[in-house]
């Protein structure tokens, strides 16, 4: 569970949350819910808004206030809707630049736009799943699909569960990240085709086709 909660943290809030493959949503087992509930948001109560060129530094600011403008405007929805709020954030207005203090959201359903909606910056929504196969369900009810983590210490469950979501990268017991040598690409609307590694290597060779039909 600490090392859940960690990469929990680390895949939802590094780079301010305004990464591509950041872990936009958590999806929970009912079972370990309000205990990986209770240690996420008390390391998200913890962390502290600070000088992004500071090498300590996790949390900096966003990358505008037009971003930082658009993300308030998605939580506000959200919870004018009915979610539920956990940790209390928001846009700091009275600090010079685009601080955002981060939030973190549940009881968010099909009903809200948040939903479906890509949150980019450092708001994280946190769901309920009554088991695997609900968990896949929630996984996959969206219209994006780049990439996904799996915290499990079954590597069968892993494996299964990795064949079942609809992106284009899984990686297991880590926070979503990007290699050299690795493949980089979703499906959906995250887009097609591949960056980095021997796949996007072949993007910028000429392949020759030789067929003798004789």
């Amino acid at each position: 569970m600490e090392q859940a909660v960690k990469g929990a943290i680390s895949g939802r809030f590094g780079n301010t949350g305004q990464a591509c493959n950041a872990a936009k949503r958590l999806i929970i087992i009912e079972s370990v819910y309000d205990k990986f509930v209770e240690g996420f948001t008390n390391a998200v109560r913890d962390m502290t808004l600070a000088d992004p060129l500071d090498e300590r530094t996790f949390i900096g600011p966003m990358s505008s206030k037009a971003a930082a403008t658009n993300l308030q405007a998605q939580l506000d929805s959200a919870i004018k809707a009915g979610a539920t709020v956990l940790v209390e954030g928001g846009m700091i207005k009275d600090k010079p630049g685009a601080w955002f203090a981060p939030a973190v959201l549940t009881d968010v359903d099909e009903s809200m736009d948040v939903y479906r909606e890509e949150l980019f910056g450092p708001v994280a929504v946190v769901y309920k799943a009554r088991d695997i196969k609900h968990a896949i369900q929630i996984a996959n009810d969206v219209p994006f699909g780049l990439g996904a983590s799996i915290q499990t210490q079954d590597a069968d469950l892993a494996a299964d569960i990795a064949d079942k979501l609809d992106v284009g990268m899984v990686t297991i017991n880590a926070p979503s990240g990007s290699e050299a040598n690795t493949p980089f690409g979703g499906v959906k609307r995250s887009g097609f085709g591949r960056e980095l590694g021997t796949l996007g290597i072949t993007e910028f060779l000429n392949h020759k086709l030789i067929r003798d039909k004789s």
